[in-house]
Order: C-alpha cells, then sequence, then structure tokens
C-alpha cells in the first residue's frame, strides 16, 4: 500500500512538473508543442527563461530553439 501511495504521488508531482514547464515555455512561445521537444531542447529552453537576459531576448531565444 505505501508502494501505491508514493507511486501515485511521484506521478502526480511529474504531472504537475510538466504542466509548469509546458505554461512556461508557452510564456515566451505560444503554441508550443512541449512533447515533441527532447529532454536536452526543453533543459536548454528552461536555461535560457532563467538566464539574466531582458524578456525580448529571452522570447528572441526560445522562439528560435523550437522552430
Amino acid at each position: 500500500m505505501k508502494t501505491l501511495i508514493t507511486a501515485s504521488a511521484l506521478v502526480l508531482t511529474a504531472f504537475a512538473a510538466s504542466a509548469s514547464v509546458t505554461a512556461e515555455i508557452g510564456t515566451y512561445a505560444p503554441g508550443v508543442d512541449v512533447s515533441t521537444l527532447t529532454d536536452a531542447e526543453v533543459n536548454t529552453i528552461l536555461s535560457v527563461i532563467h538566464s539574466g537576459d531582458s524578456e525580448g531576448e529571452k522570447r528572441a531565444l526560445v522562439q528560435a530553439l523550437v522552430k
């Protein structure tokens, strides 16, 4: 029973994180299907989003990366 609860909690955490990533990327590149991106691409995009660049630079870089 404990294993089932732990597994359920992990699945819910992964789902919430996935929704958060989709929302973050969607802020800079609306309409992008995040599920088509590789893990490396998502990590690169998140690095850009959390960088110290201006919002315009972030938007341009993210949009260039998802094309």
